[in-house]
């Protein structure tokens, strides 16, 4: 049976080096009812430093593992995630942009439990800024490592810049781990990296057809390995749960029964403790186990908070109880 978190401060993992080219100070508020024309009082706010890769980073950090975090910053706004991401004690690389670091809104419906969530645009990047990051990374990177790129592309900065972050990981004997969509993922599976970790909508837009049924959505992860494209295809699927294609086959896992507070930062979630599994060693059929656990452990917390780890160690006892085999 899977252990728990408890067990793992003493294991000693690969590097993970996380890459976030759009992070965003994400701030989140609620109010009593979303109408228009009127000022909203809302009650209450916070701020968390958002973005793929920096929210992979806090999660792995919050699970006891080690990561290296490279993002971008600038302006006043920068400057604010920078100090959140110090306080929460993450070693990082921080590659200083001219524009301001953009934000995102979360606000919470009270009477009727919806969320609403606006996604500014980032500041557009200069070829040198973004040539910087790649040079930084490829600094950054250690043999038989993680490098997880994950998050939009900020205007600027070209569709291939996720393949070339694969290029530099393979040169490097690292193994690249790709979370976006569109073009950006289209030209990363190009390339060929190690694993993606698209939605049901992210991996249907790709594939050009709407995988409204269980047999399509493994057919369409089980293509992208069976081609070279990614050793691994985790695909979450939200209360339905996951499917983890390989060469080795399919796994699929179930969700447990929450009440979803908020699904902002699961799907990072996911995909972190699934790194951090590999990361320690453990075969992808228990890390697809573990990040299922945090995914859910997600969905508990308010707008933009993540997982907490006694949530995570819960879900994997109760995960590895039900089923010895991810199916």
């Amino acid at each position: 049976m899977l252990g728990t978190m408890d067990s793992f401060p003493t294991i000693l993992a690969t590097p993970i080096l996380t890459l976030t080219m759009n992070p965003a100070l994400d701030v989140s508020t609620s109010t009593d009812l979303v109408y228009s024309d009127h000022k909203l009082r809302c009650q209450g706010s916070h701020m968390d430093p958002g973005g793929g890769g920096a929210n992979v980073a806090r999660v792995i950090h919050r699970l006891g593992g080690h990561v290296l975090a490279i993002y971008t910053a600038g302006g006043t706004t920068g400057d604010t995630y920078r100090k959140l991401m110090e306080a929460q004690g993450i070693p990082a690389v921080v590659a200083a942009v001219r524009g301001n670091t953009r934000q995102n809104f979360t606000v919470d419906e009270n009477s009727t439990g919806k969320q609403f969530r606006f996604v500014l645009e980032g500041t557009e990047l200069s070829e040198d800024e973004w040539r910087n990051c790649l040079q930084l990374v490829q600094r950054s990177i250690r043999a038989g490592g993680y490098v997880v790129a994950s998050g939009s592309l900020p205007p600027g900065v070209p569709d291939d810049f996720y393949a070339r972050v694969a290029r530099l990981a393979r040169n490097a004997d690292a193994r690249c781990v790709v979370d976006t969509s569109g073009p950006a993922l289209a030209e990363a599976l190009a390339e060929g990296v190690f694993l993606i970790k698209p939605s049901r909508r992210e991996l249907a837009e790709h594939a050009g057809t709407a995988l409204d049924t269980e047999e399509s959505q493994i057919a369409a992860a089980a293509e992208l390995t069976g081609q070279g494209s990614a050793e691994y295809v985790a695909l979450t699927l939200a209360d339905a749960g996951a499917v983890l294609a390989s060469k080795a086959g399919i796994c699929r896992l179930q969700v447990p029964p929450v009440r979803v507070v908020s699904t902002v930062g699961a799907g990072d979630s996911f995909l972190a403790a699934f790194v951090l599994r590999l990361a320690q060693g453990y075969p992808a059929e228990v890390a697809l186990r573990s990040a299922v656990a945090a995914g859910t452990a997600a969905v508990l917390t308010p707008a933009t908070e993540l997982c907490h780890r006694a949530d995570v160690e819960r879900f994997e006892t109760e995960i590895a109880a039900r089923t010895d085999t991810p199916r």
